[in-house]
């Protein structure tokens, strides 16, 4: 049975609206209902770039690629310069813009592809968000990953802050589709808007991302414009400082703060925060083992990824995938406490970049924080530090120096300062 059998199924008699996009509510057969997109120039195998968001017309379109046995490439129109170096590294037969559909000849092919053609099974590729090279083409089998959804789940009214072409994003799409929930599209990512979002339509999840929190904390806009429909709000996607999770808890003592943790390497997994106020997290869930060998965590996951199609895999042996977080343990739980390429050496010391940004975090006037190291002829490595103000007034930069020396050890204080704004993403992580 296709996905859009088996949604038909779930749905049916079911009139609750299935996605709210601003003024507008409707129904899991409104989304069926609409003029579908010629899709004859799609063949099964196919792979299959589709250029969108969570709009009506861009998920009836994944769902009938899906249904084809093609092999979905979700892309936003954000990574735009970046699409043909996607297209080129994802083999892309047909790529899809709303009612765009333009077919690229090619003579390439690839022993994966080719194995989920051989099985009649759809694909969906992911990338990399490329913080350490060129973004890697990941490729699932979407047959087996859709399998996940089989067992009911509780599903709330979530909005859909993660975007189209991050698994987070597809997974709360897919995971409300299969829950017969509500799923709320942002008229816009920003503050302004996702709040109102959130109150206009009595949003009770909010998935987002550190960064993101960060800046709606410096907005001045908690805790007065946070409804009380709001329970839960997960993040994830990049590390999460203890001082800014301190302080949302603080705002809003009524919201339950969840960590999610994974990577699309992996396909989803499960985690159970401490608590609402606790960085340390327990990961696992059905078919995943965790180990930490050397102080990093590693993974292995019966949902994990075919490969890549632009880079060898990244498995060992044993199907053991290295992370790259550096993680603390206790009774069982795991704390990031950065990435292997965070660690900084000054003079043989060994310190992570996220110990000097959790202190600056702690100085009043401060918005936002990136620490890096630099080369240095003497000692190895450096700490500088960029640092983004938290209000209009003037930015006392002696005073923040006078905190970075009394609360840091000498080799972790920075030798450079500089007082800028922090670049981040379309996916709202630091940059």
């Amino acid at each position: 049975m296709g996905i859009i059998s088996t949604l038909t199924d779930i749905w049916a008699g079911v009139e609750d609206p299935f996605l709210l996009c601003g003024d507008t509510a409707l129904r899991f057969q409104d989304i069926l209902d609409q003029q579908p997109v010629d899709l004859s120039a799609v063949k099964p195998g196919d792979v299959v770039a589709l250029i969108g968001d969570f709009t009506p017309d861009a998920i009836l379109t994944l769902l009938r690629v899906i249904d084809l046995g093609a092999v979905v490439m979700p892309l936003t129109v954000e990574t735009r310069s970046q699409h043909e170096y996607f297209f080129e590294q994802g083999l892309v037969d047909v790529a899809i813009e709303g009612a765009s559909v333009t077919r690229r000849p090619h003579d390439d092919s690839h022993p994966l592809l080719q194995q989920l053609r051989d099985q009649n099974h759809a694909g969906l590729i992911l990338y990399s968000t490329g913080t350490t090279g060129r973004p890697k083409a990941i490729l699932h089998d979407l047959t087996l990953f859709l399998q996940r959804y089989g067992t009911p789940r509780p599903s709330l009214r979530t909005l859909n802050f993660l975007l189209f072409d991050h698994i987070g994003g597809i997974n709360t799409l897919l995971h409300t589709l299969y829950n017969r929930g509500v799923v709320i599209a942002p008229e816009a990512r920003t503050v302004d808007s996702i709040l109102h979002t959130c109150a206009q339509h009595d949003v009770e999840v909010l998935p987002t991302t550190p960064t993101f929190l960060r800046m709606m904390l410096m907005s001045g806009r908690l805790p007065e414009d946070v409804p009380n429909t709001l329970k839960i709000i997960t993040y994830g996607t990049e590390r999460m400082d203890q001082p800014t999770l301190d302080a949302l808890c603080a705002a809003l003592p009524e919201v339950d703060f969840r960590q999610t943790f994974g990577m699309s390497e992996l396909g989803i997994v499960r985690v159970k925060s401490e608590a609402r106020d606790s960085l340390f997290m327990r990961v696992g869930g059905e078919g995943v083992e965790t180990r930490v060998v050397d102080g990093v965590l590693e993974i292995k996951s019966k949902t994990r990824m075919l490969g890549y199609l632009n880079a060898p895999s990244p498995f060992d042996a044993e199907g053991w995938y290295n992370t790259g977080d550096v993680v603390e343990e206790k009774d069982g739980l795991y704390k990031v406490v950065g990435r292997t390429n965070d660690v900084i050496n000054v003079g043989g010391l060994k310190f992570m970049a996220a110990d000097v940004e959790r202190v600056a975090l702690q100085h009043p006037g401060v918005a936002m924080v990136k620490v890096t190291a630099k080369t240095n002829p003497i000692t190895g490595q450096h700490v500088e530090i960029t640092v983004e103000p938290s209000g209009r007034d003037g930015f006392d930069l002696g005073a923040f120096k006078q905190h970075m020396q009394t609360h840091l050890q000498a080799h972790m204080q920075p030798k450079r300062y500089r007082v800028d704004s922090i670049t981040y993403g379309h996916r709202f992580k630091k940059a």
